[in-house]
């Protein structure tokens, strides 16, 4: 298969330059992740807020349905309670008409039945307008939980836009720089590059020499190797946390 023009040019490249353009890479990133650092927390709160606020207003709607109901369903007791007081009446004007004893009895039991209707709708009554007052005492706290989530929200929000339209032409700035020189690197180098870096604690990829010791985890780096990193006629890793290392001349010239 024929090479590509970029990985001719690519092959081209002697490895000083690509420990430069990584140590370069790596530089460009770091800023970005300042910036970033610079943010803090402070995206995840505000999304967290949001999501607590959403889940109040959610609740509270969900309540406001329940008194609804509740109140649909007092009313309606009402209305059988009115029902019910008009059959006893019914039942007994009746009872001043019978013929016999038997006729008497059953409107009695009628008048007996429709007055336990009327007792079970009181006390249905009394249970549901304990729960409109329970649910309504919820909605007032939930609504003043809402009002200070919302005044955090907003307090939070604006720390983080005021933070985000500092830096935002300059991490823009930033990341295009990153990927210019990304798109420079071979493509093996730059998969390497973005593995290290993402399981790195700091996100430093590629470090230099410090006082005989790696820049990342600080082990200290034999004097044989440090000749090999100075050589720079190939890429060394560190043999105990695998950044990408170069040496204190070539950082300063970066």
């Amino acid at each position: 298969m024929a090479e590509t023009k970029q990985q001719v040019e690519q092959a081209e490249v002697s490895v000083e330059e690509k420990l430069k353009a990584l140590y370069s890479l790596q530089k460009v990133d770091s800023e970005v992740d300042k910036i970033k650092t610079l943010r803090g927390e402070l995206p995840l709160e505000v999304q967290d807020l949001e999501d607590e606020i959403a889940g109040l207003e959610t609740r509270i709607s969900k309540y406001q349905d329940e008194i609804k109901e509740l109140e649909t369903a007092i009313s309606n007791k009402k209305n059988e309670i009115v029902d019910a007081e008009n059959l006893i009446k019914k039942y007994k004007e009746q009872q001043n008409n019978v013929r016999n004893n038997r006729e008497f009895d059953s409107l009695s039991k009628e008048i007996e039945f429709q007055t336990l209707e009327i007792q079970l709708c009181e006390k249905r009554i009394k249970e549901f307008t304990q729960q409109v007052e329970d649910k309504k005492e919820t909605i007032d706290s939930s609504n003043k939980l809402l009002e200070e989530r919302q005044g955090d929200l907003n307090s939070k929000k604006s720390e983080l836009d005021e933070i985000v339209n500092d830096t935002q032409k300059e991490e823009e700035e930033l990341n295009h720089k990153s990927k210019e020189i990304l798109n420079s690197v071979e493509d093996r180098l730059a998969t390497a590059y973005k593995k290290i870096r993402k399981n790195a604690r700091n996100g430093l990829a590629v470090v230099s020499v410090e006082r005989d010791a790696c820049g990342g985890c600080f082990n200290k780096i034999p004097p044989q190797r440090q000749l090999d990193i100075k050589s720079r006629k190939k890429i060394i890793v560190c043999e105990y946390c695998g950044r990408i290392l170069v040496d204190p001349e070539l950082s300063e010239e970066v």
